[in-house]
């Protein structure tokens, strides 16, 4: 396989086959056979090794040199492969924080992740949405793409050795595609005649990819005026034509996105299931969602009822499709066989599948990692721990996130207590015209159990580190304020209390407290004097029933000043009223550096350093308790921060228990 620089309106077609790739291959009869397995990482979100830098201990459950073991063993199995990557691999851990905002990557260096990816031989990845966190000029640098925008460094530097590409997303200055809109990938494979005889023939895959159109919404501050977005179909339909005539064999859709089946919009952020309806897409790589497919093992697969989805086998309005996990948890695969008919390879789709293979398939008994993939960023790896061991501080108090959906905010209200004051003394410096309006601050627990019983954010009294920082708050994303009114402030509210479900009093059996469908980084917690009473018995939109600041009812036309971060501010989160038009202060400091420097000021931090909760429930005489899910062992912690209705009911076996909670 080669890698160059080439005109973005060309075609790319890449070659890698043993044989040299433009040979001519035997005449196939009709009857022919095929197995080809198409291989899928996705979301690895630079979790280059089985690594917690957080917590500082080796965490067997994910990381990409166990997924490495994985590559090697499906390839065995399959000596007729394809391996891509669908995106959300640069970022999200400390390694990679260090590499692009700490110690800023030199252009003539690898970034470690796309090191370690090279070991294995990806012929081709795709963009996804984080990507973009850390703006087009790191991007470009380490993907080795130089872009014709403006404040990017048009340098050629080092990038991964397979080729990247992204099908909707554009240059605004010119029009051009801003990566290559599709690629071709030919690798000669085994086949066999009808008669059994083997044969070697080239076999050429066509690729697109694609990225989440609302993009523009997320990372509105690196992006805005710099690329344009074509929504998911339309970029497929644009494309596929000049890719088809290419005479390729297959076309892949290597898609960073989920499956929704609601109306299909050009900004839709989850939009295979409707991608699967173009004609021409032969299968699809899924990602984005941080879940599994097919997945049909798990009662609670939100893919289990989705129309048109076959959630056993693998298949997407007929075209099969994988998503494979997250943070180097699993490997996609898709086992496609192929029959040649008419003097083409169809799919024959009663002999294919999907799988994900887990690392660890049982608890506790986890894939051997790849040694090769340790040894090759062993450099970085030891660089990054010694950075997020740098001390900056002392806590009195345990930050934690195991209670923050019961309104905990040993955590959060750190974070809520370092954005505000930033942001006043910004207000102060800067726009002195807004002085006197309140300012209030938003934050969302990032870690909260999503990913198992050690995602959660837990920093103990004593010495606080740059880790401890990344603990509380987990993604690059930068500091920014809107000014609101009180109605806005009130729905803002309603929008995070839909993290609950609605509890009837009335019920003898107990009723789960979370409603699972809303994530909690969209349960924002919002202090700054500020109190206010949800009601779990009222129906979403109607539970906050009392809203005080500085011990005042909060009026509609009041006006207020929130704190928080440019996803927010730019509308992510679907709240009323925030369309990225009312922003005030939009700031290059990103959020974490924001709460590293409060912790400096504040040395010795004590709890009276940050307000109390601001959420009150309302008192309901339950029947059956309300449960929930945290870690186990932690009924303690939950009594230390105010919480009395908390207990915990039973211990799961998984590292989790089932907890009861009384408004």
């Amino acid at each position: 396989m080669f890698r160059a620089p080439l005109a973005l309106s060309l075609a790319f077609v890449l070659t890698a086959c043993a044989s040299g790739g433009g040979s001519k291959s035997p005449r196939l009869e009709d009857g022919a056979r095929a197995d080809v397995a198409l291989l899928e990482t996705t979301d690895l979100h630079a979790n280059v090794l089985s690594f917690d830098y957080f917590k500082g201990v080796v965490d067997p459950t994910l990381g990409f040199e166990r997924v490495a073991t994985l590559i090697r063993t499906a390839r065995s199995e399959y000596p007729n492969n394809f391996l891509f990557d669908d995106g959300d691999t640069i970022q999200g851990t400390a390694l990679s924080d260090y590499q692009a905002l700490a110690e800023r990557l030199p252009c003539s260096q690898k970034l470690a992740t796309y090191k370690a990816m090279d070991v294995l031989g990806y012929d081709a990845g795709a963009i996804g949405n984080h990507e973009f966190n850390y703006g087009l000029d790191f991007l470009a640098q380490v993907t080795g793409t130089p872009m014709a925008v403006d404040g990017v460094n048009p340098q050629q530097c080092q990038g991964p050795t397979f080729p990247l590409v992204l099908t909707n997303v554009y240059n605004a200055r010119d029009g051009k595609p801003l990566y290559r809109p599709w690629l071709v990938v030919e690798k000669n494979i085994t086949a066999y005649t009808p008669d059994g005889s083997a044969l070697s023939v080239p076999l050429r895959v066509g690729v697109l990819g694609f990225a989440p159109p609302p993009i523009l919404k997320w990372d509105k501050r690196n992006l805005e005026g710099k690329v344009t977005v074509l929504g998911v179909v339309e970029a497929a339909q644009k494309y596929l034509p000049e890719l088809r005539a290419q005479k390729v064999d297959l076309v892949v859709a290597v898609s960073h996105g989920g499956l929704n089946p609601s109306a299909y919009t050009s900004d839709m952020e989850n939009a295979n299931w409707h991608l699967a309806g173009v004609e021409g897409i032969d299968a699809m790589l899924l990602g984005h969602s941080h879940d599994t497919f097919p997945n049909a093992s798990n009662p609670k697969s939100r893919f289990n009822n989705m129309a048109e989805v076959d959630n056993e086998r693998g298949f997407v309005r007929g075209v099969p499709a994988v998503m494979g996990s997250f943070w180097g948890k699993g490997l996609g695969v898709i086992k496609l066989a192929l029959e040649r008919r008419g003097n083409r390879w169809q799919v024959v789709k009663d002999k294919s599948y999907s799988e994900v293979r887990p690392i660890c398939p049982k608890d506790g008994e986890c894939v051997a990692p790849d040694a090769e993939i340790a040894k090759i960023v062993d450099a970085e790896h030891r660089a990054t721990i010694a950075w997020v061991d740098t001390a900056i501080g002392q806590t009195e108090f345990r930050m934690s996130t195991y209670f923050a959906d019961q309104g905990d905010v040993s955590a959060l209200g750190v974070v809520n207590a370092a954005q505000r004051e930033y942001t006043e003394q910004w207000i102060k410096a800067e726009r002195p015209d807004l002085a006197g309006i309140p300012v209030l601050s938003a934050a969302a627990a990032f870690k909260a159990g999503f990913a198992g019983p050690e995602d959660y954010s837990d920093v103990k009294p004593g010495k606080v580190t740059i880790k401890s920082a990344a603990d509380l708050y987990l993604y690059p994303n930068t500091i920014a304020a809107v000014k609101i009114d009180g109605a806005i402030l009130k729905g803002w509210l309603e929008k995070a209390a839909e993290r609950f479900n609605r509890l009837d009093p009335a019920s003898t059996e107990a009723q789960p407290l979370i409603n699972t469908r809303v994530p909690t980084y969209n349960f924002d917690v919002i202090q700054g004097r500020l109190a206010y009473t949800i009601d779990l018995s009222r129906a979403p939109g109607e539970r906050i029933v009392k809203l005080e600041h500085a011990g005042k009812p909060v009026k509609p036309d009041q006006p207020f000043i929130v704190s928080t971060n440019n996803y927010r501010a730019s509308g992510s989160g679907n709240i009323p009223g925030l369309d990225g038009k009312n922003i005030v202060m939009s700031s290059e400091t990103t959020n974490r550096d924001v709460i590293i420097e409060w912790l400096k000021a504040h040395p010795k931090v004590a709890r009276s350093a940050i307000e109390p909760s601001p959420i009150r429930f309302a008192p309901l005489k339950l029947k059956a308790p309300a449960t929930f899910r945290t870690r186990a062992g932690q009924a303690d912690v939950a009594k230390a921060n105010g919480l009395n209705g908390v207990r915990e009911l039973k211990d799961n076996g998984d590292g989790t228990a089932t907890y009861s909670f009384s408004p």
